[in-house]
């Protein structure tokens, strides 16, 4: 039986029943309530211009946070708030700090993407509100990471993140998360949450418990399984695809767990990409935690996730080659059980997963640090921040003395999958750590990989800059005078020369 969508929003409780299920949030704003603050740009969550703030119950406690509303779907707001750059407006008519920032600082020229703008920066402020640490101003690198998401053509940037600096000056507006929890803790639902068109010819369902989700998915096992909807909403807004039914998996309570046993970290596939990358960066925190920073943006970061990330597959995904490199599982379960592979046996080619009908990925497990192992990976693409890779690598060597053991080397955007290169492995397992066993290495992988020229790269830069990388990664952990990352960083040069 179809139950209507129930949300908050400016303040009153709201009843959608008259959507299609892969309504955007955006385009209810816009077409649906006149609400055109909000902007659309880009349609695929890039621009930023869509930015708003969605609040949900975490954990007995209110969590709000940036999200693009072009890609995400009407009935993902069922039990949570959602607030745009209309909601900044004071009771008095007077502009929140955000706006006054933006005012004084310049921050704005056409305008486009300024209300988007504000909501990221109004998410840094309720931060700075939540922490209570008296700071009132947050640090650059804080900045940079929430307006990671955020595009602008004409302004420029410093007036903006000056406004950054600017707001938390102001006299400050707080606001009230205690009211904000009272109604959203009326609106939780304690069964598995079902909606429909009008016609009935799609559903969309969101199950609580991991018990609901079987079962849901064995009876529909053609079903579309969405979680961060980070790519399957561009399914939507570009492909113009019908997703048919639709099961929604980050309701599922068992999801979202993250957990450490028999020397592994447990991450439900309902864990959004932010927690869990740092809950792996505590444990490989020089390793990961620029590979964190680059990952997609900080609105992309706080819905999609990590299990949605390696299940769809993506041969340019940034994540599946250090999870393949540090010999990462992922937990298949279906209505026969729970399925555990290898992550690197999970991909059998170009968007083909070793997936049997009525299967989802439930957790990834990643292996925790190991004695002399060394990882690294690393990113290559035309932009820092919020870009696609053209070459992701990554390492892992087990170093017995000088001698090479277990090595791991696995690559994206270099084959139809992420995946190991086998006779660059067997080139370096039981030698001696060496630049001769690093070159003998580097000409291996011309045997590894045959990688296509497309918008992002040519075949031939992506082969040299494979086996540079190979390189760095030797120079970074040679057992002679090795190199600290930032000895070899362009970006430590340049801040330590300015």
């Amino acid at each position: 039986m179809s139950e209507a969508i129930r949300f908050y929003f400016q303040g009153q409780l709201q009843e959608v029943a008259d959507v299609a299920p892969t309504r955007t949030i955006l385009q209810h704003l816009r077409e649906d309530r006149h609400c055109t603050g909000t902007k659309e740009g880009c349609a695929e969550g890039d621009c930023g211009a869509c930015t708003v703030v969605i609040a949900e119950m975490k954990d007995g406690k209110v969590e709000m946070k940036s999200v693009n509303s072009c890609i995400q779907f009407m009935p993902t707001l069922d039990g949570k708030a959602l607030f745009t750059v209309e909601d900044l407006k004071q009771p008095d008519g007077d502009m929140h700090p955000v706006q006054q920032a933006l005012v004084e600082c310049h921050g704005s020229q056409c305008g486009f993407c300024t209300p988007g703008i504000a909501m990221s920066l109004w998410s840094l402020y309720l931060k700075k509100e939540q922490r209570g640490d008296g700071k009132t101003a947050p640090c650059r690198k804080e900045v940079d990471e929430t307006l990671s998401g955020n595009l602008c053509r004409c302004t420029g940037y410093r007036p903006i993140i000056d406004a950054a600096t600017r707001m938390g000056e102001l006299p400050a507006v707080n606001f009230d998360q205690a009211a904000l929890q009272s109604s959203l803790q009326a609106l939780q639902r304690d069964q598995m949450f079902v909606y429909q068109n009008d016609s009935g010819s799609q559903t969309f369902h969101a199950p609580r418990t991991l018990a609901q989700l079987v079962e849901i998915r064995a009876a529909k096992p053609q079903a579309c399984i969405l979680s961060g909807s980070t790519d399957v909403g561009l399914w939507v807004t570009k492909q113009m695809r019908d997703l048919g039914d639709i099961i929604y998996v980050r309701e599922v309570a068992e999801l979202q767990t993250i957990t450490e046993r028999d020397g592994k970290l447990e991450i439900g596939a309902g864990v959004n990409l932010n927690d869990a990358y740092g809950a792996v960066c505590r444990h490989y925190p020089d390793e990961l935690t620029e590979m964190w920073q680059r990952f997609a943006s900080q609105p992309i970061r706080n819905t999609g996730t990590l299990g949605g990330s390696v299940a769809n597959g993506s041969p340019i995904g940034d994540s599946a080659p250090w999870m393949i490199a540090l010999g990462a599982e992922i937990v298949l379960h279906g209505a026969d059980g729970q399925r555990v592979l290898l992550l690197q046996d999970f991909y059998l080619d170009y968007m083909k997963k070793d997936m049997r009908p009525g299967e989802f990925v439930a957790a990834v497990r990643i292996p925790l640090p190991r004695p002399n192992q060394h990882f690294r990976t690393y990113k290559l693409a035309k932009r820092y921040d919020q870009d696609i890779s053209a070459v992701c690598a990554a390492y892992a060597i087990t170093l017995d003395g000088d001698i090479v053991r277990d090595a791991h080397i696995a690559y994206g955007g270099m084959a139809a999958t992420s995946r190991r290169a086998p006779h660059a492995e067997a080139a370096l397992n039981g030698q001696v750590w060496n630049e001769a066993s690093l070159k003998q290495a580097m000409a291996m992988l011309e045997q590894d990989y045959t990688p296509l020229s497309d918008m992002r790269a040519s075949a031939g830069y992506r082969m040299a800059t494979a086996q540079n990388l190979l390189r760095r990664f030797w120079l970074e952990t040679r057992p002679d005078a090795a190199l600290t990352p930032n000895s070899i960083s362009a970006f430590a040069h340049a801040m330590a020369n300015s």
